[in-house]
């Protein structure tokens, strides 16, 4: 009697230990993205007290902007992916736990995420190229929209018939059902963490790719479209019907894209 019980307390204890580390790793996960969001949001208010916009600061010869607008790019996709990831970092944390309840040695989420937010890191790191790229052919306004209507229709038709390509169909669903990707791709050790971290965050990014290239459409910092795009990348990925959707989403943009090229304007 004396072994069930000191059995039942050890696990109770091990049951409290594995409650304890899943709070503090999605607490720590809302709070990255929620700092993340904080740091976007008072970017854009000192923009609007100060009358200015990135397009007038310095350009990319300056290599503070370089940086600034790098840091602007990386949080700006932390905010806006880290929500919808947050079930698959999730379910990783869960089968970590359940295989270090057996005894095996396992990395933690953060080495999962940090892999998936390395991926994001080097998409800001084009993103920003891109946009110096924009800003040297003076192609962007000062709300660091795309001032070509040409452009922006391009940008929008390009989106949408990307929604519908089997590229796209394959990313959303590894990012829609995780547990198959783990349970065929999985890997032990901190190796095996980073590995799948960075592999289900490129599967995130073939899905979400080119609505991230919206931005430069609506403007970078308009967070406004920035919240809309994240919103949609989180029903998306998340809700039932994805399908439609997707469709949905794809008809609307190359209308709109369609619209710009043959001479209409908002």
């Amino acid at each position: 009697m004396a072994r069930l019980s000191d059995a039942a307390h050890a696990g109770s204890d091990l049951e409290a230990v594995l409650r304890q580390d899943r709070l503090l790793a999605l607490g720590g996960l809302a709070a990255v993205v929620l700092l993340s969001w904080g740091y976007l949001w008072h970017g854009a208010a000192q923009m609007d007290h100060a009358g200015m916009s990135m397009a007038a600061m310095p350009h990319a010869t300056d290599a503070t902007a370089l940086w600034l607008t790098f840091v602007m790019w990386t949080v700006m996709m932390a905010a806006m992916m880290l929500p919808s990831a947050a079930p698959a970092i999730a379910l990783y944390g869960a089968l970590v736990r359940k295989n270090g309840a057996r005894g095996r040695l396992l990395p933690g989420v953060w080495l999962f995420t940090g892999a998936y937010l390395v991926v994001w890191t080097l998409f800001s790191a084009m993103a920003t190229l891109l946009q110096v790229a924009l800003d040297a052919g003076a192609l962007l306004g000062p709300d660091m929209a795309t001032t070509s209507t040409t452009l922006a229709g391009v940008t929008l038709v390009a989106a949408g018939l990307y929604q519908l390509t089997p590229l796209k169909a394959a990313c959303l669903g590894k990012c829609r059902h995780p547990l198959p990707f783990f349970l065929t791709r999985w890997h032990d050790g901190p190796r095996g963490a980073f590995r799948m971290g960075a592999e289900h965050g490129l599967y995130c990014l073939g899905c979400c790719w080119a609505l991230m290239l919206l931005l430069f459409v609506a403007g970078v910092m308009n967070l406004v479209w920035v919240a809309l795009i994240a919103a949609f990348v989180f029903v998306e990925k998340l809700l039932p019907g994805a399908r439609i959707t997707t469709l949905a989403a794809s008809v609307a943009l190359v209308a709109t894209g369609l619209f710009l090229l043959t001479g209409g304007r908002f």
